[in-house]
């Protein structure tokens, strides 16, 4: 039996046999979001290879239950790439999610905006990437089943039941195009301007690595960044983890709003 399966006959003991449904990754301050599921915690350390989700405004705990009457599995917290330099940290913890029986995987983020009129505090659907890292957490992956194509990475009728929730809980949802850089580090006002030319409206450190991977998986995929900052150069804020901690809850309570609509039709 493979590790991820081992896991999930661990998880299914303590959360129960019910087939999970729907995936969500949390970002940085967002882990609040896992308490407003009806079901079980169990702390990263307790499942062997799941990271350690070290950074502060991360919740290492896996939550397995109900939410809008949806069986979901909710990550309250990710590894980054820039804590572990392996763009594939997060397969098992997606391997595992889709031995638990889900089909489909919404990764959330907390994003610097490369759009004046996408002030802190907005939310922004996904609707492509830019791997500005050049990295690929399918790098050593022995089989041809490496190549995944990514035409439609964000898969666009989960986009359009995301667009309907936003709509119908009345909370303004932007398209745009996020760029992955692999920090820690926040980037230059220089490399702004490069991935502003290059199409990208929203800039990050995470997310894309586990679309690559869940796509790999065979998972459906939709992300939503919450704006916690104007990017380098665009604005006189100072540029933070602190400052994105404290903001994310302006963008989390909305997103919290479209996901509650959205999931019943997920």
């Amino acid at each position: 039996m493979s590790r991820s399966a081992e896991l999930a006959a661990h998880i299914r003991a303590v959360a129960g046999s019910a087939p999970v449904s729907v995936g969500l990754v949390l970002g940085s301050g967002l882990g609040h979001l896992a308490g407003a599921v009806d079901g079980i915690a169990i702390p990263y350390s307790e499942l062997e290879g799941f990271p350690h989700a070290g950074v502060s405004g991360h919740v290492p705990q896996l939550v397995i239950g109900n939410l809008e009457g949806v069986r979901v599995a909710v990550f309250g917290g990710r590894a980054h790439y820039y804590e572990t330099g392996r763009a594939d940290v997060m397969r098992l913890p997606l391997e595992v999610l889709r031995e638990l029986g889900a089909g489909k995987l919404i990764a959330t983020n907390a994003a610097g905006s490369l759009d004046p009129d996408m002030p802190t505090g907005s939310i922004m659907l996904l609707r492509d990437h830019i791997n500005f890292s050049g990295l690929n957490p399918l790098i050593g992956e022995p089989t041809e089943a490496r190549f995944v194509p990514m035409t439609d990475a964000y898969d666009p009728t989960m986009a359009d039941t995301l667009r309907a929730g936003a709509r119908a809980s009345g909370v303004a949802l932007r398209d745009g195009v996020y760029a992955w850089y692999s920090g820690p580090s926040f980037e230059t006002p220089a490399e702004i301007r490069a991935i502003r030319t290059l199409g990208a409206d929203a800039v990050g450190m995470s997310t894309v690595p586990e679309v690559i991977l869940a796509r790999f998986l065979g998972l459906r995929c939709a992300a939503i960044s919450t704006i916690t900052n104007m990017a380098a150069g665009l604005s006189d804020e100072a540029i933070s983890h602190d400052h994105t901690k404290a903001m994310a809850p302006l963008g989390a309570a909305k997103l919290e709003k479209v996901l509650r609509a959205a999931l019943p039709g997920l």
